[in-house]
């Protein structure tokens, strides 16, 4: 089972800094030392008493490090680094290193090209004349910036087999060739503290994606959305897998939009999505059966293969009457819904199934006319009037970090009200909530409806449950809040 390693990159400011950080990587199986930081560099020191083997990188800025000295100093530091013993070193591409590549007949060399603005179109030509140099490994770093731009590298990780190499697709789009480094043909992937952009710390590479569990066997789930990089589901979904004993890691996939995604998610064979803003709506068009709830929302938020295609289902309804049948019936309350968009669609739908009276306000008419419609409900003004409902649904973001400050509505709106509903879930109490209570109102957090609609998406992919209480715990750790509700 091919298994890919799993690569520190560790800096300093001094040898002694630099050493200890190298220490510390105990989950790496290598370690990168970028010797480009450290103002008193010894590096025999860097090297001794060393517990893995290490790659001794002395970027310059000119590549996107830290090295200001002379090439001529540089080419000095790195090719005393081999003198020393050091398992491998990072040369780059235009660095002018044919003469030691040569003399090493390439081995223990790391021939890199890093692109900090895109991924360029050449970059199979650019692949086929690094390895023509005879280096043992080449990486090539590039800036990611749509989904279609990760299939470029997945294909030519796949192409170039056997061959040993390192794809790694910078920002966010890329996350993907990081915690799937195998399944892209990377002999390793690099963990680090922001080093490079879109980069994850070892900690999360190792704890949050059970990056030691999986291999190029390992099943292959994910979050589709755009922004992606603060969801929580990674994190709920990878302690599931890990407490039901299932071969499988789930990972952020960002994208353009619907088109750009697909071809990715396919190519990589997944088995199982879940969907966030903006493509709950625009999804529909790929699913080939889809459930009657998300058939009348409009939306769905999560896909599983079936056959030769997917099929579609709605969680977000189900998981956001979970707590709220915790309250009792609610069959003729006043239900006022903030928000127009595809979760105040999901919101509408689950409360007019239970006998609430819908009421949708939203900046823009036209929108909460559609949505309000969906239901044979009503549209009211924003902010609401004080008094007029009994059960307030916040679907927008506003309250959501880092803007935790803002509220959708003034406290003074909530005087008279039920219960307040934010589906916020970052922080865990939003200022809404908050003011909400003061005004005597009960309330409901979103990390409830996050994690119960989770859980149904766990269940459908993977026929069993996870733990009780395991998704909103692993949550609540993530955001530090308290379990209280």
């Amino acid at each position: 089972m091919r298994c890919a390693q799993l690569c520190a990159t560790v800096t300093g400011e001094t040898t002694d800094e630099l050493r200890a950080r190298r220490d510390a990587a105990h989950d790496a199986d290598l370690v990168e030392l970028r010797v480009d930081t450290v103002r008193d560099l010894d590096l025999a020191g860097a090297l001794a008493n060393r517990t893995r083997p290490v790659v001794v990188t002395c970027r310059p800025s000119w590549e996107g490090g830290s090295f200001r000295g002379s090439e001529e100093e540089r080419h000095g530091i790195l090719r005393r680094a081999l003198e020393l013993g050091a398992d491998w070193v990072d040369l780059e591409w235009l660095g002018g290193f044919e003469t030691l590549i040569a003399e090493r007949r390439g081995r223990g060399i790391v021939l890199s090209m890093h692109d900090f603005e895109s991924a360029p179109r050449d970059l199979e030509e650019r692949y086929r004349a690094m390895r023509g140099t005879g280096a043992e490994v080449v990486k090539l770093a590039v800036r990611t910036r749509s989904a279609s731009d990760v299939v470029r590298l997945l294909r030519l990780g796949r192409a170039s087999q056997p061959e040993r190499l390192v794809l790694v697709g910078m920002g966010q789009p890329g996350v993907p060739t990081r915690l799937l480094p195998a399944h892209f043909g990377s002999c390793w992937t690099y963990a680090g503290e922001g080093i490079a952009p879109g980069q994850v710390s070892l900690f999360d590479m190792v704890h949050r994606y059970r990056f030691k569990r999986t291999s190029v066997a390992t099943a292959v789930y994910g979050v589709a959305g755009a922004p992606i990089g603060h969801s929580l589901s990674p994190l709920m979904h990878n302690a599931g897998f890990e407490a039901v004993g299932v071969d499988a890691v789930y990972v952020p996939f960002e994208a353009s939009d619907v088109d750009d995604l697909m071809p990715l998610v396919d190519a990589l064979g997944v088995a199982g999505l879940s969907v966030t803003a903006p493509f709950k709506e625009s999804i529909l068009a790929y699913a080939k059966d889809v459930d009657a709830v998300g058939r009348r929302v409009g939306a769905i938020n999560t896909l599983r293969v079936e056959g030769a295609g997917w099929a579609g289902l709605n969680t977000d309804v189900p998981g956001f009457l979970a707590p709220l049948d915790d309250y009792g019936s609610v069959g003729g309350l006043r239900g006022t819904v903030l928000g127009a968009g595809g979760a105040a669609r999901a919101v509408a739908v689950a409360l007019a199934s239970r006998g609430v009276a819908v009421r949708v306000c939203a900046r823009r008419t036209e929108r909460a006319t559609a949505v309000a419609q969906l239901v044979g409900g009503t549209v009211g003004p924003i902010p609401p009037e004080a008094g007029s409902w009994d059960l307030l649904v916040n679907t927008t973001p506003v309250g959501t970090d880092p803007e935790v400050t803002e509220s959708p509505l003034p406290a003074s709106a909530l005087r008279g009200g039920g219960i307040v509903y934010d589906l916020v879930y970052n922080p865990v109490r939003t200022r809404l909530l908050r003011e909400a209570a003061v005004a005597g109102c009960e309330t409901i957090g979103g990390l409830d409806m996050l994690a119960a609609q989770a859980e149904r998406q766990f269940s459908w992919w993977v026929g069993s449950s996870p733990p009780v209480r395991l998704f909103k715990s692993a949550a609540l750790a993530a955001l530090g809040g308290p379990d209280v509700f």
